[in-house]
Order: C-alpha cells, then sequence, then structure tokens
C-alpha cells in the first residue's frame, strides 16, 4: 500500500517526508517500548506507536522503517520533526488508536512482519515466526 493510501485510510496527517507518498510499504508493526521495536521486527516495517520523541527516529534509521505512524491523537516532540526530515523518514499522525489503526491497516492488505522469537532465557538461540 502507498504511504499517501495509508494517510487516507487512517484519516493522518502526514508531517514529514512528503516526497516519498508514493512509495510501498507492505508490513507493519506496533509497539511503544523501542526495545521491543529493536528486538522484534524486521526491517522495512512500518512502525505504528504513541512514542513521540526523537530516539524513535534513529531506531528507523537501524532498522530501515520506512514509515511512522503516530497514533492516540499524541503531538511529537520538534525534535523527532527534526530528526525524521533530516532522515527523510515520513511521519503521519492520526487521532485513531493503535489498535484501530492496525486493524485498519491490516484489513486493506498490510501484513504483520515477522517477529523474532527468543526460545528461552539461558538459551540465546532465536528465529523469526510468520
Amino acid at each position: 500500500m502507498k504511504i499517501k493510501e495509508i494517510a487516507e485510510k487512517i484519516e493522518g496527517k502526514v508531517i514529514t517526508g512528503e516526497d516519498r507518498l508514493d512509495e510501498v510499504v507492505e508490513k507493519g508493526f506496533a509497539a511503544d517500548l523501542l526495545s521491543d521495536v529493536l528486538a522484534l521486527t524486521e526491517e522495512s516495517s512500518c512502525l505504528i506507536t504513541g512514542i513521540t520523541g526523537p530516539q524513535v527516529i534513529r531506531v528507523a534509521e537501524v532498522l530501515n522503517i520506512p514509515l511512522i505512524i503516530i497514533a492516540r491523537g499524541k503531538q511529537p516532540s520538534k525534535a523527532l520533526v527534526e530528526s525524521a526530515r533530516a532522515a527523510g523518514i515520513p511521519v503521519i499522525l492520526t487521532n485513531k488508536t493503535v489498535f484501530e489503526t492496525c486493524g485498519i491497516l491490516y484489513s486493506n492488505g498490510m501484513k504483520p512482519c515477522k517477529i523474532k522469537i527468543f526460545h528461552g532465557v539461558a538459551d540465546e538461540s532465536s528465529s523469526f515466526v510468520d
């Protein structure tokens, strides 16, 4: 789904990355803890979150996250907006909840990203599952 279509479907407002609205995003992940995002997402997945600080942009750069959606009507910090612009990462704001945003995107064809499952505290092995 193109980023501009995502914005329309969730009644969102694009605040950065206007030049990337025709790019396609196929997978998504929702989290409010950056440690979960770092440990559980695969690259090129859209992040749906309530995090409004600039650290989310740094994580997005590390994981090649092509789009950040900030839910629940939360307003991003000025530092997040500046960091997103500098990194060229689109950010969409929506008044919808994370749950509703995920449901809308899933029902319109966005797939969940694979998650990394840890097999135990003593066992540091992991695998990706669909």
